[in-house]
């Protein structure tokens, strides 16, 4: 299987010069790096082309890698019901660049990139309708991204005496309590947990 793979990425290189960066095999499926400004006519390849037939758009999704250039990858997955087989299609992309839509190919793509822009912020050229999907229509920020707070900015509430949602800035109702003990299924060396004070250190 993995030859089968290995073949039809080289000749998937050899029919698009310079539109591959790199074939790779993982997980059973082939993986494309592709220069983003040739993604949709390698797209279109793999779907067209007679030894492909990528006709099913199975997924699109975003990678971040918050501390290499460029930011994110955009990971695509398509599915071959003829030749049963998958391929995975990878474009790296930073946070100000956009990525050409493949809505004109799939139009499945629609809501995953909607779901992409909205979570990790990248903008796709080309999009009928680019706009937030999950999240609020006033929500700030893109919550899958990695430097983003698990607290996030606002939080969502019904307030009994305005009679209709709010946003308001996050709140911890708890301070964070901070412990200067090891936890006790580790045990302790240098040190009396709270409550042994009694205990003898000789006792067996």
């Amino acid at each position: 299987m993995d030859s089968a793979l290995q073949d039809l990425g080289q000749a998937i290189s050899a029919a698009l010069p310079g539109a591959v960066r790199a074939s790779t095999i993982a997980f059973g499926e082939l993986t494309l790096e592709v220069e983003p400004a040739r993604l949709v006519e390698t797209v279109r390849h793999l779907r067209d082309d007679p030894s492909c037939l990528f006709v099913c758009f199975t997924d699109l999704t975003a990678v971040d890698y918050p501390t290499r250039v460029p930011r994110f990858d955009v990971v695509t997955h398509l599915l071959s019901p003829r030749h049963n087989r998958r391929v995975r299609i990878k474009v790296a992309v930073d946070e100000d660049e956009p990525v050409d839509s493949l809505t004109g190919l799939y139009p499945a793509a629609d809501w995953f990139e909607r779901e992409t822009y909205d979570f990790f912020g990248i903008v796709f050229a080309g999009h009928p309708d680019l706009r937030r999907i999950l999240t609020d229509y006033g929500f700030e920020g893109h919550p899958l991204r990695k430097d983003f707070p698990m607290t996030g900015y606002v939080e969502v509430r019904y307030d009994d005496a305005q009679k209709r949602v709010v946003n308001e800035p996050v709140r911890l109702r708890q301070e964070f309590r901070s412990f200067d003990f090891l936890s006790p299924w580790e045990g302790t060396i240098d040190y009396v947990l709270p409550g042994d004070e009694k205990a003898s250190k000789d006792e067996k």
